[in-house]
């Protein structure tokens, strides 16, 4: 028989957050801190929706960008959140989860060749989705000195005649860097004078500490180069649910469309209820979780510092992301002896791009109950590492 598989999904590695998952939900009294997923239960108002959309049969396909009701509140939430205006006709689609919405934007932007640039540490999902679209991932590696922001001189140095797409990770998963005003303005006219587009995932806009959220679609000449990427599992607590959506230049987003009535149809019709409701009376639930998220981020960073582990202080989404080079071990390593010696699971910094090694990331997406226990055995196992060298 011929060989059934394509090389480039072949050649595509499986996702490094997955295995050490699969490992703890097998393992007796382990704990892992290594899952992106919100300790809290969906808001109960947001859930009713849900709940009362199927009772009331509402069962059926909604058109493929999505209902309009919902597309209009999310073209509210811009406005009220970043002064942008978008036409919920022509320029929003509501996707399954922001992970679609990444995944269509590319490939309805990329030809065969065309470079896009991603800074890593970062999300998982860009570099094999890139490849999956025909382009070519440009990596630039964004170093802890700069508290992983990418800067102008970084930028620069990566652009070349074939570049098309610039990602932008910020607020970043796995590091928990942000990019404020300053930051992204000093790259808004490389990014105009290059002539490139934009790719924005701000899933983690609304969890952000001590300072306001900026996106870059609010810079003069940038909304119409610029595809916005959100959604709903971070902000209110709706993993499951797969709701994101994006926003951005009409152009641009009828092509999505296309993909999207073709691959997936559209969004769960009982999902884009809850959305509606969470966007219109959610504030106040966002802001609850953001204040505990918190008060674990500075209960988290002072511990690891407290062990003698480099962490810069993250002000964005639920992730911490320190040190671990002084130990002399790989990122793997030191993780996957944790879990075995202490049992609780961690995400090398490995799984979100090469110069990640040398770090861990640490969700704070759990409870203060057990980031305490889980300290209390990361505490004894690096006491043992101390002693050993």
């Amino acid at each position: 028989m011929r060989n059934p598989l394509s090389k480039v999904v072949k050649e595509i590695q499986p996702s490094g957050i997955r295995k050490f998952f699969d490992i703890v939900s097998e393992m007796k009294d382990a704990i892992s801190l290594g899952v992106g997923e919100p300790d809290f239960d969906t808001p109960w108002h947001i859930r009713e929706e849900g709940i009362y959309s199927l009772e009331k049969g509402k069962t059926f396909y909604t058109s493929n960008a999505g209902l309009k009701e919902l597309k209009i509140e999310i073209c509210n939430y811009m406005k009220r959140r970043y002064q942008m205006e978008y036409d919920f006709n022509k320029e929003t689609i509501v996707t399954v989860g922001g992970s679609e919405a990444i995944d269509i934007a590319l490939r309805a932007m990329l030809d065969p060749g065309d470079e896009v640039l991603i800074p890593q540490p970062s999300y998982v999902s860009y570099l094999p989705c890139t490849v999956l679209a025909g382009g070519v991932p440009v990596v630039i590696e964004l170093k802890g000195e700069n508290e992983f922001k990418l800067t102008r001189e970084e930028l620069l140095s990566a652009i070349t005649e074939k570049t098309k797409v610039l990602i932008l990770p910020f607020p970043n998963n796995p590091t928990g860097a942000i990019m404020d005003y300053d930051d992204l303005k000093s790259i808004v006219d490389v990014i105009i004078e290059k002539d490139l587009y934009v790719i924005s995932d701000e899933i983690y806009s609304e969890l952000t500490y001590g300072k306001q959220h900026v996106s870059i679609a609010s810079f003069p000449g940038l909304k119409e180069r610029t595809i916005v990427i959100n959604g709903f599992s971070k902000s209110y607590a709706m993993t499951g649910w797969r709701l994101g959506y994006a926003v951005g230049p009409s152009i641009i987003i009828e092509q999505m469309i296309k993909i999207h009535q073709y691959a997936i149809m559209c969004a769960p019709t009982n999902s884009q209820y809850a959305g509606i409701e969470a966007l219109r009376n959610g504030d106040s639930d966002v802001e609850m979780m953001r204040d505990a998220y918190d008060k674990r981020r500075r209960y988290l960073v002072h511990a690891l510092r407290k062990m003698g582990m480099e962490c810069f202080e993250p002000f964005g989404a639920f992730y911490v992301f320190p040190c671990i080079k002084k130990f002399g071990m790989t990122s793997d390593e030191f993780a996957t002896k944790l879990l075995q010696e202490e049992k609780v699971a961690v995400v090398p910094g490995t799984a979100f791009g090469d110069c990640g090694e040398g770090y861990l990331r640490i969700s704070y997406a759990y409870s203060i109950e057990n980031l305490k226990i889980a300290l209390e055995r990361m505490e004894e196992f690096v006491t043992r590492l101390n002693k050993n060298n």
